[in-house]
C-alpha cells in the first residue's frame, strides 16, 4: 500500500476515502452513534487544522488520522467517567450534560407537560436564538442547516460550493460559541 502524504490539494481525497474506515474504527470502540459521529468530526477537524498550519506535511496520514482517532476516544472515555461524577463545576467536561439536559427540555416527549417545563423550553429557546443570533451569518447557517434541518454537510456543500473542511469549520466554531453561551443558563436553571 503506497504511503499518503496529507496536503493542502488533497484534503477532501483523503478525508473521502479514510471517512468509512476510520468510521467503523470508533464504531467498534464507541456504542453511541452520536459520539461516534462527533469523534470522526473532530479527527478529522485536527486533521485539517494541522495540515493547514503545520509547516511540514504529515507524512503517513493514515497512521496519524487512526492515531488521533485512538487518542480521542480515550478522552472521551476518560471525559465520559468524569461526567457521570456528581461534581459539578463550571468547565467543559460539563458539555455533555448540558447538552443532554437542553436536550431533554427543548425536545423532551414528557406527556405531562408542566407548566414549569413549558417556561423552561421557552427561556432556553429565547438564549438559544439569541446566542444563534450572535453568530457570523456563514456560521448560523452551517449550524442551522445541519441541526434544525437535518441536511448533510456534504449537501450543503454541492449545492453551496462551500468546501467540507470550512463548512465543518465553521459548524465547529459556531458550537464553541453556542455552549459557552448556553453553559451559563445550564447553571442557573439546573446546576443551582
Amino acid at each position: 500500500m503506497a504511503k499518503k502524504r496529507a496536503s493542502n490539494e488533497n484534503l477532501e481525497e483523503l478525508i473521502a476515502e479514510y471517512q468509512p474506515g476510520l468510521r467503523s474504527f470508533i464504531r467498534s470502540r464507541i456504542n453511541n452513534k452520536e459520539d461516534t459521529d462527533d469523534i470522526l468530526q473532530d479527527v478529522f477537524y485536527k486533521f485539517i487544522n494541522t495540515v493547514q498550519t503545520a509547516l511540514n506535511p504529515i507524512e503517513h496520514a493514515s497512521a496519524w488520522l487512526y492515531r488521533v482517532a485512538r487518542n480521542t476516544i480515550i478522552n472521551h472515555g476518560t471525559k465520559k467517567r468524569e461526567v457521570e461524577m456528581p461534581v459539578y463545576t463550571n468547565s467543559e467536561n460539563d458539555d455533555d450534560d448540558l447538552i443532554s439536559d437542553f436536550s431533554e427540555i427543548l425536545f423532551g416527549t414528557d406527556a405531562s407537560s408542566s407548566p414549569e417545563t413549558e417556561y423552561l423550553r421557552s427561556l432556553v429557546w429565547e438564549e438559544l436564538e439569541n446566542a444563534l443570533a450572535e453568530l457570523p451569518p456563514e456560521q448560523r447557517k452551517i449550524y442551522e442547516l445541519t441541526e434544525f434541518c437535518d441536511i448533510p454537510v456534504k449537501e450543503i456543500s454541492q449545492t453551496t460550493g462551500v468546501p467540507v473542511n470550512t463548512l465543518l469549520s465553521r459548524k465547529h466554531y459556531a458550537i464553541l460559541h453556542l455552549r459557552k453561551k448556553l453553559r451559563d443558563l445550564y447553571y442557573e436553571l439546573v446546576v443551582k
